[in-house]
């Protein structure tokens, strides 16, 4: 089988992708359409595996800042996920813009850049913005909107097992469950995918 990485890369960089939810479910559905004998695992949320309990799925359907000024939306995550905080808890309410700095995060070394962040195991919310960005916000009151919630379902795992001619077993993991990133995660499924 002929597998274009490239296409691969390219279908798979826009999903939203978070350590459960519907975003691992759609892109592993992808993979076995490369993978034959591509099965998957189900890990109940709430499960205990050696030190770590699986949580619950995140399931986001938007999330912005809003200016109440000149009602503009900024930080959208239908136009880039890496703005919300991942696994950000629901939040629609007005702040005032100390309130929403303390939920702000921005790379000021690389002040152009997006940041990915995630509060897997705290509940909090957020949204990740350029540096640049954040220089520019001078209005005093914001309405923040994060549409997501966090249900009880599972963690999906794809394996593959390929039987050879040794008796020894070589193992190779990889993981996608970072979201717009090509070199952190996707790099690695692609490559094992195409093997």
């Amino acid at each position: 089988m002929n597998v274009n990485m490239f296409k691969i890369v390219k279908d798979l960089f826009p999903i939203c992708r978070s350590i459960t939810g519907p975003g691992i479910q759609k892109s592993l559905k992808y993979i076995e359409n490369i993978i034959p004998d591509f099965k998957r695992l189900k890990i109940k949320s709430g499960t205990k595996v050696f030190d770590w309990i699986v949580p619950k799925e995140w399931i986001i359907k938007d999330g912005y800042i809003l200016d109440i000024k000149n009602k503009r939306k900024y930080a959208e995550f239908k136009k880039l996920n890496l703005h919300v905080v991942n696994f950000s808890t629901p939040i629609n309410k007005i702040i005032n813009k100390k309130e929403l700095f303390k939920n702000l995060y921005t790379l000021p070394n690389q002040p152009r850049l997006v940041p990915y962040v995630t509060s897997y195991y705290k509940k909090n919310w957020g949204f990740c913005v350029a540096e640049n960005f954040k220089k520019k916000i001078k209005d005093k009151k914001y309405k923040v909107l994060i549409d997501s919630s966090h249900t009880n379902g599972s963690l999906k795992i794809g394996e593959s097992y390929i039987k050879g001619r040794s008796k020894k077993e070589i193992f190779f993991s990889t993981y996608f469950c970072h979201p717009s990133m090509a070199n952190d995660n996707l790099s690695g499924v692609v490559v094992q995918s195409a093997l």
